[in-house]
């Protein structure tokens, strides 16, 4: 027997919609059969680019719910609208698969997951992270125990984006500039997913928080040790350093992120570079070999990894890795970094 085709309902299509858009074109058994946006501009230029005949482009969601025929929404909308549409689609019937960040307090993600529970439907969170190509090449890594016992790991993640935000300044994401929590809400989802991917979920949290751009009202850059039963590592994150600008800033202004990780263990050191390269340092420290020459931060292909996960485990039943509950956590980290910086002291998680 034949799988079953998923068509999708796509709400929100705005800045990273696009790459949401790309992966459901690739993806065997999924088909984008309507479009949702407030914005008529975006939703006939995402209706004409992918085929989406314009009888189902919608400007209400609840519209789309009603008339389309639909088994999955994809919402790709800011946080502070995931607990309305999440809340329809459950109603409607509609496995889920919802934007990070997942909502703006544990609370409302506590809620959404109930929902969708009680409805019956499957919701899953996009977290493309875990799914990028130099992660999941870590990953390969520790899980052939090639390090050895692990010892510290350290996550370097920089950019000079934040004090380039000066108001008037055309950005993909213009509302970065007036979100309390910033780097580690919008992009803390991410890293806390990669740590607990890579080496599961920490007994403990402390945080350091700054503002360095005077053009955003969050914070834009912090370190936060975490601590396992066996070992420790930190997050050095900003999006306001010079300290390495390894490619050109140019022109235009949006994320230029490079990030490095280093990994000691007991057998031998892993090195993520700028640049890509992965390496692991023998344990004499005498030599370096290439585990893979060039790797990237490739969200196309992460999407497709990704949104094709979503699909399998619809059909095999198979848990989502990022599924609502398990976003719960990594939520859960997220918000601890602001408790900790806020209270001065370690958080037990």
């Amino acid at each position: 027997m034949a799988e079953k085709t998923w068509n999708v309902g796509l709400v929100g299509t705005g800045f990273w919609s696009d790459k949401h858009l790309q992966a459901w074109s690739r993806i065997p058994g999924a088909r984008v059969v309507a479009l949702c946006d407030r914005a008529e501009g975006k939703l006939r230029a995402a209706g004409a680019k992918y085929g989406v005949p314009e009888e189902l482009q919608f400007g209400r969601f609840d519209e789309m719910l009603a008339q389309a025929d639909i088994d999955i929404v994809d919402i790709v909308t800011g946080a502070e609208t995931h607990a309305e549409l999440v809340a329809q689609a459950a109603d409607a019937g509609k496995h889920i698969l919802c934007q990070k960040p997942f909502a703006p307090s544990l609370a409302e993600a506590e809620r959404m997951v109930a929902q969708a529970r009680e409805r019956g439907v499957r919701l899953m969170v996009t977290e493309n992270w875990r799914w990028l190509e130099p992660f999941r090449t870590i990953k390969g890594v520790l899980d052939r125990g090639e390090l050895g016992k692990v010892h510290v790991a350290r996550y370097i993640h920089t950019d000079y984006y934040t004090p380039r935000m000066a108001p008037g300044t055309e950005l993909p994401q213009p509302f970065f500039r007036t979100m309390p929590k910033l780097l580690f809400y919008e992009m803390g989802v991410h890293w806390f997913d990669t740590w607990r991917f890579l080496f599961g979920t920490p007994k403990r949290l402390t945080a350091e928080l700054t503002r360095a751009s005077e053009h955003i009202i969050g914070e834009d850059s912090g370190i936060v040790v975490l601590g396992h039963n066996d070992f420790y590592g930190f997050m050095d994150m900003s999006w306001a350093t010079r300290q390495q600008l390894d490619k050109p800033l140019g022109e235009r202004v949006g994320p230029v992120h490079l990030e490095r990780f280093v990994v000691d263990g007991s057998d031998g050191t892993l090195k993520l570079y700028a640049d890509g390269r992965i390496a692991i340092v023998s344990k004499n420290g005498g030599e370096e070999r290439i585990v893979a020459a060039k790797t990237e931060l490739d969200h196309e292909e992460s999407h497709v990894r990704l949104q094709g996960h979503f699909i399998g485990c619809l059909n095999s039943g198979e848990p989502f890795q990022t599924s609502g509950e398990d976003n719960l956590v990594t939520l859960r980290l997220a918000f601890a970094v602001y408790e900790s910086a806020a209270e001065h002291r370690t958080i037990s998680l």
